[in-house]
């Protein structure tokens, strides 16, 4: 016989309900469902193993055929367009190293066949022609590119630079040269190196303000807030912040303006002309260049002075290298001091 439950006890169920808590409550309140007794977990059946995709190139795949025929393709594409590029300059290094000699640097150009000769004088008008393009564009447009893209970018007058210079960036080499005729040429009297200067510097600032601005606009905000946040104006901020970090931006596209305006020949036959004789001290005179150089004796009928022109332009296009490479280095440090 079993024995007898004492009096008065209760013996609780097995799995006694949820007893609904202040939490409870309050959810329920506030929108969610009452908590309900687990269920006893029904058995899972096992997850199928997921199905990796192939991979593995073969050769008579589609894929991997379409692959290879489509690289091919592109290779010798990207080889094609270099045909031209590497043709020139294996030309410019057969004719124009003909005349290549300390002569080449530091003689006058000749006449119809006269033995000797070289082309110091114009390259040292086209050196000083840009010098004076790039001491005119660089901070104007630098300074034009500090107001666009850094103090008021959304502004009316930012609007009208921007649509102004990009206007100014497609104008003819020649309407550049027309208009330093006329503000230069035609007031002064004469042919000069400055009145060059103005036209090739009209060709650069285009290239350098947009190029600076867009460098300008690439430098981080949190910089510039770092540096508010440390006390520094705008000004300060400006020179000391977002300039030095937009350096290798805007040099890259000074390197572009100059070797753009290296080789313009329209402007200058109308601002500075040419030259057969040394420059003076006298920067209002008629002076000589590289790229006009080449323009006459390129279609000399003597043998001397093609060669010089295919020397001339030889060593324009050095020039021009040494000029990006000297940009490359000065990038670089940039860099590393910043």
């Amino acid at each position: 016989m079993s024995e007898p439950k004492p009096a008065g006890r209760v013996t609780p169920p097995a799995n006694p309900p949820l007893q609904p808590g202040l939490g409870e409550v309050m959810g329920v309140a506030g929108g969610l469902q009452p908590l309900t007794a687990p269920s006893p977990a029904a058995p899972t059946e096992p997850a199928a193993p997921a199905v990796m995709p192939d991979l593995e190139r073969r050769l008579r795949s589609p894929r991997t055929f379409i692959n290879a025929v489509f690289s091919v393709m592109i290779a010798a594409m990207a080889l094609a367009a270099l045909v031209p590029l590497f043709s020139v300059l294996w030309r410019l290094l057969y004719e124009g190293g003909r005349r290549v000699g300390p002569a080449l640097f530091t003689e006058l150009p000749p006449a119809a066949k006269m033995p000797g000769g070289g082309i110091g004088n114009a390259i040292l008008g086209t050196l000083l022609m840009v010098g004076i393009a790039s001491l005119i564009s660089v901070p104007v447009g630098i300074l034009g590119a500090v107001y666009t893209g850094e103090f008021r970018p959304d502004s009316t007058i930012a609007t009208f630079v921007r649509f102004s210079v990009k206007v100014l960036s497609g104008l003819p080499s020649v309407l550049a040269g027309l208009f330093a005729y006329a503000a230069v040429v035609l007031l002064t009297r004469q042919y000069s190196a400055v009145a060059g200067g103005v036209a090739l510097s009209i060709l650069m600032i285009p290239t350098v303000l947009l190029t600076a601005e867009q460098a300008i606009k690439m430098v981080p905000q949190r910089m510039r807030e770092a540096a508010i946040g440390m006390g520094a104006t705008p000004t300060e901020v400006t020179l000391h912040i977002v300039l030095p970090t937009a350096l290798p931006g805007i040099l890259t596209g000074v390197m572009l303006a100059v070797a753009r305006a290296a080789g313009e020949t329209a402007p200058l036959l109308f601002t500075a002309m040419y030259s057969n004789y040394w420059l003076t001290r006298n920067v209002m005179e008629p002076t000589p260049s590289l790229a006009v150089l080449i323009f006459n004796f390129s279609s000399s009928p003597f043998k001397n002075q093609l060669e010089f022109a295919w020397s001339a332009s030889l060593v324009l296009v050095v020039l021009v290298l040494i000029a990006n490479i000297a940009a490359q280095i000065w990038t670089a440090r940039s860099h590393r001091v910043w």
